[in-house]
């Protein structure tokens, strides 16, 4: 991904790139040893909230963080990947405010620690992150701390963590299928493995009977208490309102910030969630909470910007990085959700990487956009090549041209649009790696 400048942080990282495989090698073995050698920091954390699924883990998190904040509880969160600059990974807690993306110099100190504890053993990066993280983490106070898993959920190197304070499992839909399997029961059976015997579990809302079947025996056999969407807890919207409902009654908040239907089961398995996990959520924390709440790259509208400059005048443009087939779904949904409320043409800019499932997702848009250019993915060498996304996406029943960049992109909508005519809705999406580089460009990185 694109950085905006270099740090001693980025430095060290492109030092352990080059000497320890790319990619993930699902194995708790070498990250246990490391943390080991490390004295276990793990051990020596806050409440832990684990959060898995396919999709909907940042969101949940980014939910949760702004339910502890809104207490002023110092929390620690752990979410990847990076959309643009690997220090997004590490919030660091504070008490009384928002947690602060980590200090470079204490991010460059800890990988150098964490390096020289592996001493050159084989590892991989995300493993040595990993090991970062618990570092991190277990060296400044906090109240609590959200880790987002990375892949899976068994075999993800964050599943070193014996006693959480809940496990969370968000939707699950198939992706990484080489790593997981390909059929959802096998990758809900893959993500129930950070479930931890007697620990609470909170299962978010799940498309698939048979994932949820799989969550909730697996929750059972472990004798974990379980609460699930739909049917322990709900939320729905009322009059404009997000009304949240468990045994304990009835909450009437506000919409969240995050826009989407599908925020309103997120945001109500995080308020669960924080409950289960011994915190308190009263209504004016949680009301807070969904004013609050913000989650770069998903959904989040660009209201100005070195990009933004170039589209047509008044557009509406959207940058998600969800990446495939279901969370085509939802995006399509929210799209057609804003067409509904106010009518714009909507032109989608689509960078996908080689293991994802192009058609899935571009079939949840037809109908709904007028057109797709599909672009190269900055600084990656497994993007899909603009042209071979193109025509999945013509496959799917869209109109499709590729384009050299995003900027290239952009300049070509607005040429099709005369000054008097009804801006458009655009949106970037595709990829998490392409949500960095729109970022990165349009100058609005996340802090």
């Amino acid at each position: 991904m694109i950085a905006p400048t270099a740090s001693l942080a980025e430095a060290e990282i492109d030092k352990l790139m080059g000497l320890h495989p790319k990619g993930f090698d699902l194995s708790l073995d070498r990250i246990r040893h490391l943390l080991e050698v490390l004295g276990n920091p793990q051990d020596r954390l806050p409440p832990v909230v684990h959060i898995a699924g396919t999709n909907g883990k940042g969101s949940a998190t980014a939910f949760c963080r702004a339910l502890l904040e809104a207490q002023g509880l110092a929390v620690h969160v752990h979410t990847s990947p990076h959309l643009v600059r690997w220090h997004e990974r590490y919030r660091i807690g504070v008490r009384g405010g928002p947690s602060q993306l980590v200090d470079d110099e204490r991010f460059a100190d800890a990988l150098r620690r964490v390096a020289a504890a592996n001493g050159g053993g084989m590892i991989t990066v995300f493993e040595i992150l990993t090991a970062v993280t618990f570092l991190l983490f277990s060296e400044a106070p906090a109240d609590a701390v959200i880790l987002e898993v990375g892949l899976g959920g068994r075999f993800d190197a964050t599943n070193v963590i014996d006693r959480p304070a809940v496990c969370v499992i968000q939707p699950i839909s198939l992706d990484h299928q080489a790593y997981l399997g390909d059929r959802v029961e096998l990758i809900a059976a893959e993500k129930a493995g950070i479930m931890k015997r007697a620990a609470p579990v909170v299962i978010g809302h799940q498309e698939f009977d048979s994932a949820r079947e799989v969550l909730v025996s697996t929750a059972e056999r472990l004798n974990c208490p379980v609460t699930v969407f739909g049917q322990d807890f709900l939320a729905y919207e009322e009059f404009g309102r997000l009304i949240y409902q468990d045994e304990t009654g009835l909450m009437d908040l506000p919409l969240p910030r995050l826009p989407g239907r599908h925020q309103l089961g997120n945001a109500a398995t995080a308020i669960r969630a924080v409950k289960a996990a011994g915190f308190t959520v009263t209504d004016s924390i949680a009301e807070q909470a969904m004013l609050n709440v913000e989650w770069p790259g998903r959904l989040q509208r660009l209201a100005h910007g070195n990009l933004v400059s170039i589209a047509p005048k008044g557009a509406e443009i959207w940058l998600d990085g969800g990446h495939n087939p279901g969370a085509g779904e939802v995006i399509a949904e929210a799209m057609a959700a804003m067409e509904e409320r106010q009518s714009r043409p909507l032109h989608l800019i689509i960078g996908m990487i080689n293991t994802k499932d192009p058609l899935g997702y571009f079939r949840a848009f037809s109908g709904i956009a007028q057109d797709v250019y599909t672009v190269p993915i900055e600084g990656s060498d497994v993007g899909l090549d603009p042209v071979a996304l193109a025509l999945s996406a013509s496959d799917a029943g869209l109109t499709a041209r590729p384009a050299g960049s995003l900027s290239e992109a952009l300049r070509s909508i607005a040429e099709t649009y005369a000054e008097d005519a009804v801006a458009p809705r655009i949106m970037f999406g595709g990829s998490l790696y392409l949500a960095g580089n729109v970022l990165a460009q349009n100058g609005t990185i996340p802090t």
